[in-house]
């Protein structure tokens, strides 16, 4: 479900843990879809408010408007939402270390303002943004989606951000550009983790054009109603809900637009396990873990993953013709 705030109030000021859990069990318990779309009504509308970009669904259906993709991927708002603390103490972030509970141990000092993200490559509008020179344009948006980890844990988080394709559009890119890189800050005075090599630093990785565009794919500002933590990301993170959890770049600093498939991170360190699409495929395990069942945070029994993270029917036409074992 897509809910959209009035601009003017804040995020934080209406949707706390406890009323967003709420607001969600009465939604559940009034008899779902249609529930769904008073208590979106209430509280600021159903839409996307874009224009209209197809999403053929995988098994035959027929394609539909990017409001439709948003609100179709309603299916995680029917699952039970991970809680506050669960979201914000079990995160991979090594930038502050590689233990799960490093992040918020090592996250709590760091300053995210001052705050500005550089844009550059095949835009006719680069250029250095400030933090709310980048976001006030934007309606913030209400997300509830899954978060799939390739190390087969998941959980169902309310993110709240811009889509990316509004951001995007402001840049006006070239027809040249065919992919987007985003860029982690590099900052080991501040993040312990970058002063070993665990990784090759600064952390970086990129989308196709389309996939940027999708209007599932989202920068989030803040999850609960609240800004978002240190340890998950913020200002500025990346999510894309139908690939694994290391592709949404944390602290963006960096936006370049080029012409060919940039290297990434986890890709470069180890390419025979992280591929560059990182789709969440139930069919192609990671060679330390099987990826057909998952284990959601909070629940005791495994699951099955679904394709593509659940929202194939809104995706899958973007990889229609590829081998999904090879572009993995």
């Amino acid at each position: 479900m897509l809910i959209r705030r009035p601009p003017d109030i804040a995020s934080s000021e209406i949707t706390p843990e406890s009323a967003y859990l709420a607001r969600r069990e009465f939604i559940v318990r009034a008899g779902g879809l249609g529930a769904a779309f008073v208590g979106a009504t209430l509280l600021g509308g159903l839409g996307c408010g874009t224009d209209d970009v197809r999403a053929e669904p995988r098994d035959g259906g027929s394609p539909g408007s990017a409001t439709d993709a948003v609100t179709t991927a309603q299916a995680s708002a029917q699952e039970k939402v991970n809680s506050y603390e669960d979201i914000t103490s079990y995160n991979n972030y090594y930038e502050f270390g590689t233990d799960k509970a490093d992040p918020r141990e090592n996250a709590q000092q760091f300053r995210t303002r001052p705050w500005s993200v550089t844009v550059d490559g095949l835009v006719k509008k680069p250029g250095t943004f400030a933090f709310d020179d980048l976001v006030k344009p934007h309606t913030v948006e209400d997300r509830v989606y899954r978060l799939r980890c390739v190390e087969a844990w998941s959980m169902v988080i309310p993110w709240q951000g811009i889509p990316l394709r509004d951001m995007i559009a402001r840049f006006e890119p070239l027809p040249s550009a065919k992919f987007v890189t985003f860029t982690t800050v590099l900052d080991p005075q501040q993040m312990p983790g970058q002063r070993r090599q665990v990784l090759d630093w600064p952390y970086v990785d990129a989308l196709r054009m389309d996939e940027a565009m999708h209007p599932l794919t989202l920068i989030a500002t803040g999850l609960y109603g609240k800004p978002l933590p240190n340890q998950n990301g913020a200002p500025l993170r990346l999510v894309v809900p139908w690939k694994y959890g290391f592709k949404s770049v944390k602290a963006i600093v960096k936006m370049s637009f080029v012409a060919s498939q940039p290297t990434t991170t986890w890709n470069a360190s180890a390419p025979d396990e992280y591929g560059f699409y990182a789709n969440v495929n139930p069919e192609v395990d990671h060679p330390r873990w099987t990826q057909s069942r998952e284990r959601r945070i909070g629940e005791f029994r495994r699951r099955e993953t679904l394709m593509f993270n659940g929202y194939a029917d809104q995706v899958a036409s973007l990889y229609r013709g590829m081998d999904l074992r090879r572009n993995f």
